[in-house]
């Protein structure tokens, strides 16, 4: 990995693949210029949701919701490489509740405004959360390390 580029966690909820948005959410990152580095189709286990992913969260009362939500179909997880990905990757999806979402946002475009149903998951605030979140969903033999032929022409 470039000493530029970072990493992020990004996952299409149970909704979103449901909905057929996969494809439509990669194109996304992939036309900002970034680079798909591992990606799983799974079904997240009640523990890696109870006891990982969502742990931080377990005293919220949507806690037990969101849970079932997330156990409740394929999610599509994914690391993304690339200068300021962190950052632009939660501009990108815009804000939690779609209906404060500004258009163009993922969550903007695609949703009906509810906030229980929002379609893609990043909880990489920094560099170290998503890295955080990465070791949850993927082993370091997972992500696949790559120079894109574009690289050149999107980076300086």
């Amino acid at each position: 990995m470039a000493a530029n580029c970072e990493r992020t966690f990004i996952a299409i909820k149970p909704d979103g693949v449901q909905r057929g948005l996969v494809g439509e959410i990669i194109k996304r990152f992939e036309q900002k210029g970034f680079r798909l580095v591992a990606m799983k189709l799974v079904h997240a286990s009640e523990d890696l949701l109870q006891n990982s992913h969502y742990i931080d969260l377990k005293d919220r009362p949507f806690y037990p919701g969101l849970v079932k939500y997330m156990n409740s179909g394929p999610v599509v997880a994914m690391v993304w490489e690339g200068l300021n990905v962190v950052k632009t990757g939660r501009v990108m999806l815009g804000e939690t509740n779609p209906a404060d979402s500004k258009p163009g946002t993922i969550r903007c475009d695609f949703l009906q405004f509810k906030v229980g149903r929002n379609i893609i998951h990043t909880a990489s605030d920094s560099v170290e959360s998503a890295q955080k979140r990465r070791s949850l969903w993927f082993k370091p033999a997972e992500l696949v390390d790559y120079k894109s032929c574009a690289h050149d022409w999107i980076y300086e």
